[in-house]
């Protein structure tokens, strides 16, 4: 922490504990030596959860000085080195030099709380496709016709089938009629064709592999774990929508095509305050969606994709621009116009994300909702 007065002189420079005791003993000296004091951090995630929910129980007002802002205001100061001490000064004195930067107030701690669920379902998802990849690699050892006759990644069908029946020779014993009224007894969409393609793959395969009773039994373990934690993802993705809709630009972003509350979240989370951007620009360069010049000289318009931007965002912005693209509307057009001009797939997407961000930040900007047709202006009397 470093306490600076309104000249840029230094009063209290320390290191604190993150710890509820350290960083109250903090606050009260930081408000032993001035009469207000003006609060700013340049972490809003969990390292500094607990240092804001002490601030905001101490009834202080906190800025936000981005990462990318102290990073700027850094050369200004002299040393060239990075230490703790030398940061926290570089916060302070942003916070003395700058009256813009953002606060930090409810609809931060909401981003916070979508972090946390983010993180924790991109946590869930990667244990999916690692138990996914795990079965299907057993499968393929045991019983590969089976393992080809099934997307497992998306069917539930085939996940359920695998609880009891996860190999060709059980599949064959039990019959297609019977399979086909065991899955409709646990509620699976078009049991009969499942059944179907199941007897298909056994029946592709008559001998019996070694080891394949031992991977069965772990190859049904392993469907169920997949099917619970899709429960789990289930009931997770309604709390990062309802945790998301209760956000204040919540409703700017989700009438964007293209963009869903899961999609939403991710686009909270990796943008931080929409207020750390002047406009659109800043953000679509902060997303790498705005090439930077390298000129020199009599060499001018080399533009290239910058070497920092955000990467998280720029895959929020890029999942959206492709989904959208498919369907019917003005991002498909736009799309499909690039792709008349020769620009590959690829190319034409991150040219529509570039786009869609102008539209996205104006829409939050003026806390409204998306509409194909651009608003009306009304005319001002004289």
């Amino acid at each position: 922490m470093c306490l600076i007065d309104e000249s840029g002189s230094v009063l209290l420079s320390m290191k604190v504990p993150n710890s509820e005791s350290a960083i109250l003993s903090m606050i009260a000296e930081a408000q032993g030596k001035a009469s207000e004091v003006r609060w700013a951090v340049d972490i809003i995630g969990t390292s500094s959860a607990l240092l804001l929910a002490l601030l905001r129980q101490s009834d202080q007002h906190v800025r936000y000085a981005s990462g990318r802002v102290a990073a700027a205001m850094s050369p200004a100061f002299p040393g060239e080195g990075k230490t703790d001490a030398k940061d926290s000064h570089v916060i302070a004195q942003t916070a003395r030099l700058r009256a813009d930067l953002p606060a930090i107030d409810a609809a931060a701690d909401r981003v916070r709380e979508l972090e946390l669920l983010s993180s924790h379902r991109d946590d869930l998802v990667a244990d999916r496709v690692r138990m996914i990849n795990r079965m299907r690699d057993l499968l393929t050892s045991v019983a590969p016709s089976l393992e080809e006759a099934f997307d497992y990644s998306s069917s539930k069908g085939a996940l359920t089938l695998l609880t009891g029946y996860s190999s060709p020779a059980r599949i064959r014993k039990m019959g297609q009629a019977r399979l086909g009224a065991w899955l409709r007894k646990r509620h699976v969409r078009s049991a009969d064709d499942v059944a179907a393609r199941a007897i298909e793959a056994a029946s592709a395969q008559r001998i019996e592999l070694p080891g394949a009773d031992l991977a069965a039994a772990i190859i049904s373990e392993l469907a169920s774990s997949i099917l619970e934690l899709d429960a789990r993802l289930k009931q997770l993705e309604a709390q990062i929508a309802e945790v998301f809709r209760a956000h204040p630009r919540a409703a700017s972003i989700e009438s964007m095509p293209g963009f869903g509350p899961i999609l939403g979240a991710m686009l909270l989370v990796a943008m931080g305050d929409q207020r750390s951007y002047p406009d659109a620009g800043h953000l679509a360069a902060a997303a790498g969606l705005a090439p930077v010049p390298n000129d020199s000289g009599r060499r001018v318009g080399n533009l290239h994709r910058p070497k920092r931007y955000s990467r998280p965002l720029r895959h929020a912005f890029y999942l959206s621009a492709q989904t959208a693209m498919m369907r019917p509307g003005p991002s498909r057009d736009y799309y499909l116009k690039k792709r008349d001009s020769g620009k590959t797939h690829t190319q034409a997407v991150i040219a529509l994300a570039r786009r869609r961000v102008d539209v996205l930040w104006a829409l939050m900007r003026d806390n409204r909702t998306f509409t194909a047709e651009p608003p009306r202006t009304e005319p001002i009397a004289a």
